[in-house]
């Protein structure tokens, strides 16, 4: 396993760690343990991002924006100037 795909391993698993913790905390809303370890998931996977993205390059569209909402600016796909 090359280090770029341990990276993306790690990414991954904070991530799935952090969308887990998420939907606990839906059902579980005062659970102060959950929202710290939510939190701790959230910033490692936000370091390890930055730490890719400086090696690698964007891992995906949304990481080249700084606005999260550029891509509503543009044409949908069933509009007619997108098609020509």
């Amino acid at each position: 396993m090359t280090e770029r795909e341990k990276w993306m391993r790690q990414i991954s698993a904070y991530g799935f760690a952090a969308w887990e913790l998420h939907i606990f905390l839906d059902t579980h809303p005062d659970n102060c343990d959950a929202a710290k370890k939510l939190e701790e998931a959230q910033k490692k996977q936000k370091a390890l991002v930055e730490k890719f993205e400086a090696k690698y390059g964007p891992i995906n569209e949304t990481s080249r924006s700084a606005n999260r909402w550029a891509w509503v600016t543009g044409p949908w796909p069933w509009e007619q100037e997108a098609n020509e």
